[in-house]
């Protein structure tokens, strides 16, 4: 069996969907952890032996080193029941990881980084301007997952996928990007369908 080493920061969610995954599936993870608020990812030598482009999460598997968030879960999960059978399913999953990274990701999980580790009054003027375009997208982010998962109990088919645990990992904390989860009833049903499930994992 492989050896696995997640290069992470505990306080990206990013990060925290790879731990997550690896639970669900039961595979361990060393952990190699950096501070990003002190740039110990932009340093000569991460740059060098881990991800040129100075950014975590990095699954290290064995000598290799895979970066993006998503690609490190599909890596694990492959072959597991948090990937569908069918290729249509499978398709449908990729869709809403893909929203996930363009629709969702860039809005609240900046918002909680800007927000809730950096200090509003600590912002550039540039991002003190994305503020509210930024929320506005969160919140249309977070109305569509809810009007989804009115009428079900997953993003795909009738069980737990990489799409729950791609959307899961920055939605469970997007109050601290100042979102209002109270507001969307579906979501917080659908989050605690996800703590519920055997082998999972709290965030750091």
């Amino acid at each position: 069996m492989a050896d696995y080493t997640l290069h992470e920061d505990p306080r990206s969610g990013n990060c925290y969907k790879i731990k997550l995954t690896a639970a669900l599936v039961g595979v361990p993870l060393a952990l190699r952890q950096y501070d990003i608020m002190a740039g110990e990812t932009r340093t000569a030598a991460f740059l060098e032996q881990v991800n040129p482009n100075g950014r975590i999460p990095v699954l290290q598997v064995d000598d290799r080193f895979l970066p993006e968030s998503n690609a490190a879960c599909w890596y694990l999960a492959e072959g597991s029941a948090l990937v569908p059978e069918t290729r249509f399913e499978r398709a449908d999953m990729l869709r809403w990881m893909f929203f996930e990274q363009y629709s969702h990701e860039p809005n609240i999980a900046t918002l909680r980084f800007w927000l809730h580790f950096v200090g509003e009054d600590k912002l550039t003027e540039q991002q003190d301007a994305q503020i509210m375009a930024k929320r506005i997208a969160g919140c249309e982010a977070l109305a569509l997952m809810d009007a989804h998962l009115a009428t079900r109990d997953w993003f795909v088919g009738d069980s737990v996928t990489l799409a729950d645990i791609a959307l899961y990992a920055y939605t469970h904390v997007a109050g601290d990007g100042g979102f209002k989860l109270d507001e969307y009833p579906a979501i917080r049903a659908w989050l605690a369908r996800v703590e519920a499930l055997p082998g999972y994992i709290a965030m750091a």
